[in-house]
C-alpha cells in the first residue's frame, strides 16, 4: 500500500506532465542514447514518448541511464512514420522536425507551448524523408563549431528545456493539464507500479 507521501509525490508529478507536447524517436539505434533521452523527457514533464521503429524489439532501454523514468511515462512505438504521424496530426499536434536543412529556423524561434511533437531521428542519419514529409516546422540548434550536429540525448535536453522555459512562463506547470479522468487512471497505474 503507497504511503501518504508517495502518493502526494505521484500526484504532484502528473499534475506537472504536458500531454499536448510529446517526443518522437525515429531510428535511434544507440540504448545509451535512447536511455538518457527518456530520463529527460520525464525531467521536463513529457508524458508521452513515440518511437519509430521497423523492429520493436530492437527497442530497449538501460533502465541504469534512464533511471526507470520508463516506468513513468507512456511509450509507444510504431513500425513506421505513416503508422505515427497520420494519428498525431488528427488530434491537433503540429510537427517539429530537427533537420539541418537550409530551410530550418532556430530550435528558440518555435512557439513550444501549442499542441508539438518534436521529432528526433538517427544519431548518423536524421530522420528519414518519409518523416519529414510530415512536418509543420523544421528546427535546428545554431552551431558555430566544426561540427554541425550534437549527441541526440544533448539535443533532446537543449530543445526540450526551451519548451520548458515557455510554458513555465505561460503557467502550464501552475494546474493539471491532462483531464481527470486521464490523470486518474494514470495515477491508478502508477501507484500500482
Amino acid at each position: 500500500m503507497p504511503t501518504e507521501k508517495r502518493i502526494e509525490r505521484i500526484t504532484r508529478v502528473l499534475s506537472f506532465r504536458q500531454p499536448d507536447l510529446r517526443v518522437v524517436l525515429e531510428g535511434v539505434t544507440i540504448a545509451h542514447n535512447a536511455s538518457a533521452v527518456v530520463r529527460t523527457c520525464d525531467a521536463a514533464g513529457v508524458l508521452y514518448l513515440d518511437v519509430i521503429s521497423p523492429n520493436p524489439d530492437l527497442v530497449e532501454f538501460n533502465k541504469a541511464i534512464t533511471t526507470r523514468a520508463e516506468k513513468w511515462m507512456s511509450l509507444r512505438v510504431h513500425s513506421s512514420p505513416a503508422a505515427c504521424f497520420p494519428d498525431l496530426k488528427k488530434a491537433g499536434f503540429k510537427i517539429a522536425a530537427t533537420h539541418l536543412g537550409d530551410d530550418s529556423v532556430s530550435y528558440a524561434d518555435l512557439d513550444y507551448t501549442q499542441p508539438l511533437a518534436l521529432v528526433f531521428g538517427s544519431e548518423a542519419e536524421g530522420i528519414s524523408a518519409d518523416s519529414l514529409q510530415y512536418a509543420d516546422f523544421k528546427i535546428r540548434i545554431p552551431m558555430v563549431g566544426m561540427v554541425q550536429s550534437l549527441n541526440l540525448s544533448v539535443s533532446v535536453g537543449i530543445i526540450l528545456y526551451e519548451a520548458f522555459r515557455q510554458r513555465r512562463e505561460k503557467g502550464y506547470f501552475e494546474r493539471p493539464r491532462l483531464p481527470a479522468g486521464e490523470l486518474d487512471a494514470f495515477l491508478r497505474k502508477w501507484l500500482k507500479g
